[in-house]
């Protein structure tokens, strides 16, 4: 038996398929993870990601530790609610882990971490933490749900007093703020407009009901792992890990190498790999029936990171890492035999609009 959600009763319920996440009992789907799918692009779905890790960080001299912790630059943050994506690297620049960091206060900061990595993630921020005399405390009473789709924000505002709609319908991308006991974000994971909702762990299945009685699906894993790479986003372990670097994981816009005179962890291990040559990510397109994978081979040379069948684009879609130099034309190596792709720029979708040409 793994960990579980304050939601977890409610998907058992619901007939959710439960599979082994990052040692969490979680819905892999709920039925059909195809309709789940087109939920999310056409109106609106939402997750259990109470799995994540919310950890609040504060301290006089939080805002320099963070400078130090994270490959992005906080130093960036002034409004208060703004958030920051981010890398916490290695020394040798491979990555623990990729966050979202919120600036709520000039002594108090929100990180949002992954759920398989959160233990190890505690364990080093709180190592690096100690010069700084930051207290670094997770949030386990806390639970979260992620309400994407074109039709995700208005459906979910509904359940916000009314006296606070209207700030909450002003949040812009990439901000968050507090609206009585939730901390609503205008974040994601899926490549559409929508909420991530931090909320005490006592109030999940309730509001989990409410939002389903206001016509929202909910979605389980296996949709939210095809929106995200018809999204283009990575996903820590597969595409990005400990032994591979921003550089060559399509995370390069993510480290902030100016100003010079920042000393992040693993900065100079990048600032080395910067001068020579490395592999890249990038997309696949599948030219010929079959399914890409994790782990299958790209011919000349290279690798598949993440693959999956897209649903909207009714195609085998992949990241992969393959050398520079990788002609536009590429092979993968499926079930032993050689099948036609072409390198593409992800995302493949975003709003529900393909971005390719398949």
């Amino acid at each position: 038996m793994g960990l579980k959600t304050a939601l977890y009763d409610t998907h058992v319920l619901l007939g959710a398929k439960i599979v082994d996440f990052g040692g969490w009992d979680m819905p892999l789907h709920y039925g059909s993870q195809i309709e789940e799918h087109h939920a999310v692009r056409r109106d609106a779905g939402m997750f259990d990601v109470s799995h994540m890790g919310v950890v609040d960080l504060t301290g006089d001299r939080v805002r320099e530790f963070l400078r130090s912790l994270l490959a992005n630059d906080v130093g960036r943050l002034s409004i208060p609610g703004k958030a920051l994506y981010s890398c916490m690297l290695l020394p040798g620049g491979g990555v623990i882990d990729d966050l979202i960091v919120y600036f709520l206060s000039d002594t108090w900061f929100r990180l949002v971490v992954n759920a398989g990595t959160r233990d190890k993630d505690v364990a080093w921020i709180r190592r690096q933490a100690a010069p700084f005399a930051v207290t670094v405390a997770p949030r386990l009473d806390l639970a979260m749900i992620a309400i994407q789709g074109p039709n995700a924000r208005d459906k979910t505002l509904a359940l916000l007093p009314e006296a606070q709609r209207s700030a909450a319908r002003d949040l812009a991308p990439f901000f968050g703020g507090a609206f009585d006991a939730w901390f609503v974000a205008r974040t994601g994971y899926t490549g559409e407009d929508g909420f991530e909702v931090m909320l005490p762990a006592a109030e999940a299945a309730h509001t989990w009901n409410a939002l389903r009685a206001r016509g929202i699906q909910p979605a389980g894993l296996g949709a939210r792992d095809t929106l995200r790479l018809e999204a283009g986003m990575n996903l820590y372990g597969n595409d990005m890990d400990e032994e591979h670097h921003p550089l060559e994981s399509g995370l390069a816009w993510t480290v902030a190498f100016d100003p010079g005179d920042r000393d992040f962890i693993g900065r100079q291990a990048l600032e080395n790999l910067r001068r020579t040559s490395h592999a890249e990510l990038v997309g696949l397109l599948l030219e010929e029936r079959g399914v890409l994978r994790s782990h299958q081979q790209v011919v000349p040379a290279g690798e598949v990171t993440s693959g999956t069948f897209s649903p909207t684009l009714n195609r085998s879609i992949a990241l992969a890492r393959v050398p520079r130099t990788a002609s536009s034309s590429v092979q993968v190596e499926i079930r032993g035999k050689l099948h036609a792709a072409r390198i593409v720029k992800p995302p493949f979708v975003r709003r529900g609009k393909a971005l390719i040409s398949v």
